[in-house]
């Protein structure tokens, strides 16, 4: 694997020595040798997915559909097909719109019943383009209504048609102990996905929403290399090996796929020559404390789901007061409970951060929200990669002795410690519209926040 006679142990050893302990940080040597050994193994290598065939969902069909295929198969993103594109069309650019995934559309319809809560609010059902229909379930549960009215909602979807006929003044003032978002109960997530604009709106036509990413394919003769570099480097979270051949996506690399291999490669030299430093010695975490994107205890829910958006992040950890304590983690995966449970989602105007985290633990003490998982800088590599892969968890976060948030370890970060992209690497990849596609699609999402 290395360019010289000594074995890869002594060689990697030596590039450690000779940068010596005052600098922290993978030896650009190190980095040299791992590319060329990693340029050598082709994707073919990588397992297939455990499941076999991988799931496509076409650009037409509805958000609800998406979302009862991920959770049917149980995974979390999908690429998606053209359906406009002709069945001989050789290029699989045109064949595939992009890759979306389950976080992405619980999102969106979070954000598509804050439309129909503000429509409900006005007056008016057709409020920022969101029809009657869309306020059926969700105007029984803003407005907290009950009785037949309540009932006439859950089950002909006509409480939006009536606010907008004009009851809304009259249905404001409704109060009662029993509300409809108690008779909702577990199927208020149902309810949501079965009504409009979710029955009807298109995947295709969602393009642009939060964590939507390109498709960038490569082939079983590419090199783990590239798909080490484009997983670290690049805003990609999984990325589709396709058969050119015969127009098919036939297995997904993920970066949680990547780590979990990474993971089972103790006993070998090069892997454990960088699994044995802390991560202080290789420079991690990358993001500092002032630099990691942060939520206040004391925040409104709402506003970190917003944040996570705005920033293009998956998760955030939620520190308290002044020292930046971390007292908890909150991903945009969680966003399903605030519409599953009713009580949470009834108070989401001023349900905060720690109340949200709480109310959720004491609803679900089994499969609710999970406190952070840290480790300080002093900790080794390895024992990193062990534990988000056992765990299957996308990040680790960094405390001091005293739990101070001191950063945030992801899996691009590990990934990152054992490749550096080469000089000009990109520049033909993907017929040379690799990086050109990857600025149009930031684009793309900068323009939609």
């Amino acid at each position: 694997m290395g360019s010289d006679d000594k074995p890869m142990e002594e060689q990697l050893q030596a590039l450690w020595e000779e940068q010596g302990e005052m600098i922290v940080g993978v030896p650009q040597g190190v980095r040299d040798l791992l590319n060329s050994a990693f340029a050598q193994v082709p994707v073919l290598s990588f397992p297939k997915l455990p499941y076999g065939k991988v799931l496509e969902i076409s650009g037409d069909a509805s958000i609800s559909e998406a979302v009862h295929l991920l959770a049917e198969f149980n995974i979390f993103s999908a690429p998606v097909r053209n359906p406009s594109a002709s069945s001989t069309d050789s290029s699989l650019s045109m064949q595939y719109i992009g890759i979306v995934d389950y976080s992405s559309i619980i999102l969106w319809v979070l954000e598509q019943a804050e439309l129909a809560a503000a429509a409900i609010a006005t007056g008016s059902a057709t409020f920022v383009g969101v029809g009657a229909g869309a306020l059926g379930a969700l105007g029984a549960l803003v407005l907290g209504l009950s009785g037949p009215l309540a009932v006439a909602g859950l089950t002909t979807f006509a409480v939006g048609a009536a606010i907008a006929g004009g009851v809304v003044a009259d249905a404001r003032g409704a109060k009662s102990a029993s509300s409809a978002a108690d008779a909702l109960g577990q199927d208020f997530y149902k309810v949501i996905l079965e009504n409009e604009p979710f029955k009807s709106t298109k995947v295709s036509e969602i393009t642009r929403s939060y964590r939507w990413a390109p498709f960038l394919p490569i082939q079983q003769n590419d090199s783990m290399l590239t798909v080490l570099l484009m997983l670290s480097k690049f805003r990609l979270r999984s990325i589709p090996v396709v058969d050119i051949d015969n127009n098919i996506v036939e297995n997904i690399i993920t970066q949680s796929g990547v780590v979990l291999g990474l993971s089972q490669c103790r006993g070998r030299d090069w892997y454990d020559n960088l699994a044995g430093k802390s991560l202080h010695q290789l420079g991690l975490p990358v993001m500092k404390s002032n630099q990691v994107v942060s939520v206040d205890a004391s925040k409104l829910v709402l506003e970190a789901f917003i944040l996570m958006k705005e920033k293009r992040i998956g998760g955030l950890p939620v520190v308290e007061g002044p020292e930046q304590h971390l007292v908890g983690s909150i991903s945009v995966r969680d966003v399903h409970f605030l519409l599953l449970q009713p009580e949470l989602f009834a108070k989401r105007k001023e349900l905060t951060v720690v109340n949200f985290i709480k109310m959720v633990t004491e609803i679900e003490p089994e499969t609710g929200m999970l406190p952070p998982t840290t480790c300080e800088n002093t900790a080794e590599l390895g024992n990193v990669i062990d534990t988000l892969a056992s765990k299957k968890l996308p990040r680790i976060h960094i405390v001091n002795k005293n739990n101070q948030l001191v950063g945030v370890v992801t899996l691009r970060d590990i990934i990152g410690c054992f490749v550096s992209e080469p000089k000009d690497y990109f520049d033909d990849y993907f017929g040379g519209m690799f990086k050109e596609t990857l600025l149009q699609a930031e684009d793309a999402a900068n323009k939609s926040e």
